[in-house]
């Protein structure tokens, strides 16, 4: 049986008037909690609200959670006049330095990296896969880490940042590259080995405290589960389905190879920060670098092979059709970045994308058409 998982996502708070960001996040929370209770919080920045779905069996179910997550806060900021965003970066407001959010860690969190918070305006998506224990989770991690940059380009929504366009796909993600433990985590031969990295990264002050862990895998916290976090805010719930369709799957066989004892792929450091950015530069237009051999390859080449390696997994839980379905749909030009730019070149105008990212309401959720209007 394929094991349960979830997602957690992050949306800006933005002035349905000028669509700038605002620092209103608590506010829609507070409304929110009615409804989705704990799953939803705050985040280090007040223009961030986050949700979180619950553990679910299967793919259907969990597309329903984000759609109707989705609806709750959406009508959540709708009631105190505010509007939310999916996208992975602020197109329009004032941002630096960014509001703090209130209460102690996210005090210490200011003291501590200063500068990095000032611009630490993201939002993200991460889906958690339930594991049986810690050790587990560190082991599938390294063999996860070969198709991060390839998840990277599918997920791609942060083309534009305060007003700009980067010419990046997905500039979150080079964002984050500037914290201290961030990005494609370090090849782990056991549990304790990964412990011990950890208590010298909290020894020398690297780290605040392990939720500061910021690896685009990792054992969670808090959670029996690996949660992966290379992927920015999907623009629609048919795109975060599908992404956390792909990546279930990709734990699954994952998990496979380590039962059998099969030895996870160590692509050097370098290597996967060259891919990170190819994948962020060019979302899943260009060309990138299969880091298993080191060799040039189209992103579309190793989406393909990132699909054909999760298909067994697939199969086995039925979501075969659906996954590769989404994954086509993406390819064809239907990433978040594509969209937002597509928006932003019908009339030149960002209040446009700002509008193109809107979460739905409850009375309007039904699944949006692929364009960017």
């Amino acid at each position: 049986m394929a094991p349960r998982f979830g997602i957690e996502e992050e949306y800006f708070v933005v002035d349905p008037g000028s669509r700038e960001v605002v620092p209103r996040a608590a506010d829609v929370v507070r409304r929110a909690a009615a409804t989705l209770g704990e799953r939803a919080s705050t985040e280090l920045v007040g223009f961030l609200a986050e949700a979180k779905t619950p553990p679910c069996d299967d793919l259907v179910k969990l597309e329903e959670q984000i759609r109707s997550m989705r609806a709750a806060m959406a009508d959540a900021a709708a009631a105190e006049g505010l509007r939310l965003a999916a996208t992975g970066t602020p197109v329009l407001g004032d941002l630096v330095p960014a509001p703090i959010s209130e209460g102690p860690r996210y005090a210490e969190s200011l003291a501590t990296y200063r500068g990095l918070d000032d611009e630490q305006s993201i939002c993200s998506c991460h889906v958690h896969v339930e594991m049986p224990d810690r050790e587990r989770a560190v082991l599938v991690g390294n063999h996860l880490r070969p198709w991060l940059p390839t998840l990277l380009a599918l997920a791609a929504n942060s083309p534009f940042w305060a007003g700009r366009d980067t010419g990046h796909a997905c500039w979150r993600v080079l964002a984050w590259a500037r914290w201290p433990v961030a990005g494609p985590p370090p090849y782990f031969a056991s549990l304790s080995h990964y412990e011990e990295v950890v208590a010298a990264l909290l020894e020398c002050g690297a780290l605040m405290d392990t939720g500061t862990i910021f690896w685009d895998v990792r054992p969670s916290a808090r959670l029996p589960t690996v949660e992966v976090r290379v992927a920015d805010v999907a623009l629609t719930a048919a795109d975060a389905a599908a992404l956390a369709g792909l990546i279930r799957a990709l734990v699954e066989v994952a998990a496979a190879a380590v039962d059998a004892g099969e030895p996870a792929p160590d692509p050097p450091q370098e290597m996967l920060r060259a891919a990170y950015w190819l994948a962020a530069r060019h979302g899943t237009a260009g060309t990138g670098v299969d880091v298993r051999t080191g060799r040039p390859a189209a992103q579309r080449e190793l989406a393909a092979d990132l699909l054909a390696r999760a298909r067994p997994a697939l199969r086995d839980s039925g979501d075969a059709e659906r996954v590769a379905h989404g994954v086509r749909r993406l390819l064809a030009g239907g990433t978040g970045a594509e969209l937002q730019r597509a928006a932003h070149r019908r009339r030149d105008r960002l209040t446009d994308v700002v509008d193109a990212a809107l979460l739905p309401e409850a009375a309007v959720a039904a699944p949006p058409a692929r364009s960017a209007t």
